[in-house]
């Protein structure tokens, strides 16, 4: 059966393409073509090549170039992976502010809510290089290009690039990212967008303390009344060392997203609240734009997708590079399997590896994630301070089991149940009124999509 799938995409800013050697013709040589080459691409070809699979990437851009965010994750779950050696920082006092706020320090608006957990940023380059290392020793060929077609006919899945270039492969797995190539999803309403503006540089006085790393301040003081009533942000801030500090107003989802303008203000209205001044602007990052409740792809599809392209990304924390380190391993192993059949199409190897990456459990924790995600987005600021306070009030194997999505689907609806049963009745009222689409994510954890 001929399976055909036509897409164009525009040009994303690639100018000065480098056309791809002429092993691209070859009609069998190729195992998986992975498409991208940031995070998700990489380590899902790297893990690939450790099932001694013949992979090959595609990008629009060179895979060396420097990827522009930062990312984050608890020291527990880098050290689970053996990779501790790529943190660019770690810090040990981590903690979260969920009161009010109050210009005298020694307020109890003011007391940090210790999370007695480690949590690393990594060096970006670092990890880039180790996921690249991983795939030059497999000799994994790395084509430039932009993808604008694919046919999948049967055993062969060809894509066709802008400059009509053809690659072959048994497998093409889109890890483009938020808008992938390929890749179809379901529309399900509005996708909820994480937003931030943050700065690096140095200040008049130290804006947390030395060795610090701040996950949450929701502390608005710095806010009047009426403002409070507006969309909530909080502080995302760490002390990175020789007198030099991140800071990042942050937006944890909304739709429709705050601007970045702004998280600009609010970030300026809270340093000079306390006196803070930039002495020193190393970096001003413009915003990230990450949505955080992306559908599930649609996973009879016959070919498969990785990394943000697949709802990776976690809906309640934005983070995804320790669920790309977790997932990876067992998804190559199952497309490897599946390829063992050498008569196995495109369609049946992509349907195992969707069955790898997206099995029942995860799905519905997916929808009580989604879930969750829609109550935080129609509270207040005081409802979410208590929210949080709640929240990290939990069993440190609980919070840290559902920020990290390493629960079983059982012990994630106990954490949820324990945390409702002991908010204050703000929040659980909050919690308990059914708006929009929240039915209908409440039905998709009894019965899961695809």
């Amino acid at each position: 059966m001929l399976i055909s799938i036509r897409l164009r995409t525009e040009n994303r800013n690639d100018t000065h393409l480098k056309p791809a050697g002429d092993q691209m013709n070859s009609r069998t040589s190729i195992d998986v073509l992975v498409l991208g080459a940031g995070p998700s691409a990489l380590a899902i070809a790297s893990a690939l090549v450790e099932e001694k699979l013949h992979v090959e990437v595609l990008s629009s851009n060179d895979h060396q170039d420097p990827w522009p965010y930062t990312y984050g994750i608890w020291g527990e779950e880098v050290d689970e992976f053996g990779l501790g050696h790529l943190l660019e920082h770690r810090w040990t006092n981590t903690v979260s502010f969920f009161g009010l706020g109050s210009l005298e320090p020694k307020s109890e608006e003011n007391l940090p809510r210790n999370h007695t957990c480690d949590y690393g940023l990594f060096d970006k380059k670092k990890l880039q290089q180790h996921w690249i290392h991983q795939c030059e020793k497999a000799s994994v060929n790395w084509h430039r290009g932009i993808a604008s077609d694919i046919e999948i006919d049967g055993l062969t899945s060809t894509v066709t690039t802008a400059e009509g270039r053809k690659i072959n492969a048994r497998l093409v797995i889109d890890a483009t990212g938020y808008k992938p190539v390929f890749l179809k999803a379901p529309y399900s309403g509005p996708v909820a967008i994480q937003t931030c503006y943050g700065v690096v540089g140095k200040f008049n006085k130290p804006p947390v303390e030395k060795g610090q790393f701040v996950l949450m301040d929701y502390r608005s003081d710095h806010l009047s009344k009426e403002e409070r009533k507006e969309p909530p942000t909080f502080l995302y801030a760490m002390d990175l060392g020789n007198n030099t500090f991140f800071l990042e107003e942050t937006s944890l989802g909304l739709f429709p997203p705050l601007t970045l303008e702004k998280l600009q203000a609010r970030l300026q209205r809270r340093l000079a609240h306390r006196g803070l001044s930039i002495t020193h602007l190393e970096h001003e990052e413009h915003g990230l734009f990450l949505p955080m409740n992306m559908p599930l792809p649609d996973m009879k599809q016959p070919l498969l997708g990785f990394g943000g392209a697949a709802a990776m990304v976690h809906p309640a924390s934005g983070y995804m590079v320790g669920g790309l380190l977790r997932r990876a391993p067992s998804v190559a192993k199952a497309i490897s399997l599946a390829m063992q059949d050498k008569s196995a199409s495109s369609a049946f190897i992509a349907k195992k590896g969707w069955s790898a990456l997206w099995p029942k459990d995860l799905r519905r924790k997916q929808a009580l994630y989604h879930f969750g995600l829609e109550k935080l987005m129609r509270f207040q600021e005081s409802q979410l301070r208590d929210f949080f306070t709640g929240f990290f009030d939990l069993p440190k194997e609980q919070w840290f089991g559902f920020l990290t999505n390493t629960l079983s689907l059982q012990d994630l609806v106990k954490a949820m149940w324990t945390m409702f049963l002991k908010a204050p009745w703000s929040v659980r009222l909050g919690l308990m009124g059914m708006q929009g689409r929240e039915l209908r994510l409440l039905w998709q954890f009894v019965k899961p999509l695809n």
